[in-house]
């Protein structure tokens, strides 16, 4: 590995490791020293599974909720964190007994009684309400808890999960849900997994909606609202809910959701969940789509690039997990590529007529656009405020371009469907993929991947 990657990777994880070990007092550290957002997660404990219970009033935007969080401890631990901005702590407690709490920014702070011992298994249960934020990212968009004209939805890439539940909101820490959803009569409520049962209550309807792959907390997302829902069984079941106003226009981008997934799974190899589906409101309901799992997010209708994009993410992103934020250009990167491909195989632009374009400032009419892909690094962006530039999504597609002219068509996707494979419903990170790479061609150079398309500054010369 050269020397600079070497040194990056070794750096972060010192600091999630000393993040996670909190201090010798018993105190979960309150961050798991993300390079781009050091305050996401908490060190301390590994949570396996959220239960949470919610009721949705669009009317007057008050969510009320009631969050159980199974997790295992890591170290003894006196106190511990969950991130959760905004919204009213009522009750906190610890495998029943009630908790002491403090409140700081997104942190809240509990101290159990007794504390928890390394290797416990414990539950914590916040019971909460109030009017959820929308959260401005360092870049600019909203995401957290977004209100719509019938409704709310909520998207959490990288840290907007924390406006709607408490939890430990990094990529790191994955687990399982089950999400129990009140809302009034005539609105629907569509979550991630499996929906297990629609009944009605007093006044409105109840949604429970399960997700037994482990899921980041970014990918967790919630629609409530007026949907037209699609439903289809079989052995692979899809839900798909589309806002009315949406839905003659986004019909046949999404009548080909089968499609785009059987090409997924011969490309990028077995289907990594148990359901699929999408999402798609209104346009001014978010300014962007996001690969929310099993049930990605389109704010109006889908373009087919961006769908196929949003689909390969359930392989690169979802399932195969970053391990932190400065690892983003490996979900980006290769749902880029996934496009990319999508247009090689369907009599469109071949992978290698589009990376020409790229790299010869051809891509985009405007100069600037193109100028902006040599910006940065994809594996080094300069800040919290770049993570979702376009370095990491077209330079990151170029290094998997290159990747792929180095080990030659059969090996490349013999590689796509291994890397997602040995990874499944895991966190990787770049040094990962080398390794990787370099056990499957031992023969072949990789420097210039790394140090040029990788982390190099400024546009490789192209051999």
């Amino acid at each position: 590995m050269p020397r600079r990657t070497r040194a990056a990777a070794l750096a972060v994880l010192l600091l999630l490791a000393g993040c996670d070990s909190g201090g010798d007092d018993g105190v979960g550290a309150d961050g798991v020293g993300d390079p781009y957002f050091p305050r996401a997660g908490n060190g301390g404990y590994d949570v396996t599974h959220y239960g949470l219970t919610l009721g949705y009033t669009p009317a007057t935007r008050q969510l009320t909720g009631t969050a159980v969080i199974s997790a295992r401890a890591t170290r003894q631990l006196t106190s511990y964190n969950l991130d959760l901005t905004g919204l009213d702590v009522e009750e906190v407690t610890v495998d029943g007994e009630p908790a002491r709490t403090s409140r700081a920014g997104q942190e809240l702070t509990v101290r159990p009684r007794g504390g928890v011992g390394e290797g416990d298994v414990f539950t914590t249960t916040v019971r909460y309400s109030g009017v959820p934020r929308t959260l401005t990212d360092p870049d600019g968009s909203k995401e957290g808890w977004l209100p719509t004209a019938d409704g709310a939805i909520a998207l959490g890439e990288p840290v907007g999960s924390m406006a709607w539940f408490p939890g430990n909101h990094h990529p790191s820490d994955k687990a399982t849900y089950d999400l129990t959803v009140t809302v009034p009569e005539g609105l629907t409520a569509v979550s991630n997994g499996e929906l297990r049962s629609e009944k009605a209550v007093a006044g409105g309807r109840t949604f429970v909606w399960h997700s037994g792959e482990p899921m980041a907390s970014y990918l967790a997302t919630l629609a409530i609202g007026r949907f037209e829902v699609r439903r289809t069984g079989g052995e692979l079941p899809t839900y798909v809910a589309v806002d009315p106003t949406q839905a003659a226009a986004s019909r046949a981008v999404l009548g080909r959701l089968d499609e785009v997934l059987e090409w997924g799974v011969e490309n990028f190899g077995a289907y990594p969940f148990r359901s699929a589906g999408a999402i798609v409101e209104r346009p001014g309901d978010a300014g962007y789509a996001l690969e929310t799992q099993t049930r990605p997010f389109f704010a109006g209708p889908p373009e087919l690039g961006t769908f196929v994009h949003e689909l390969a993410h359930q392989w690169f992103g979802n399932s195969v997990t970053p391990r932190s934020w400065r690892d983003m250009w490996l979900n980006e990167g290769f749902a880029t590529y996934a496009e990319w491909l999508w247009s090689e195989d369907h009599d469109g632009e071949s992978a290698q007529e589009i990376f020409d374009a790229v790299y010869a400032g051809d891509y985009y009419e405007d100069a600037e656009d193109n100028d902006a892909v040599w910006e940065f690094p994809p594996g080094d962006p300069p800040g919290a405020d770049r993570i979702s530039d376009p370095p990491v999504y077209f330079r990151g597609a170029m290094a998997v371009h290159k990747i792929r002219q180095l080990l030659g068509d059969d090996l490349f996707y013999e590689f796509l469907q291994g890397w997602t494979g040995e990874h499944r419903h895991l966190v990787a990170d770049t040094g990962q993929l080398k390794g990787h790479l370099e056990r499957l061609a031992p023969e072949e150079d990789w420097d210039a991947v790394w140090d040029e398309w990788v982390f190099g500054e400024g546009r490789p010369a192209r051999p």
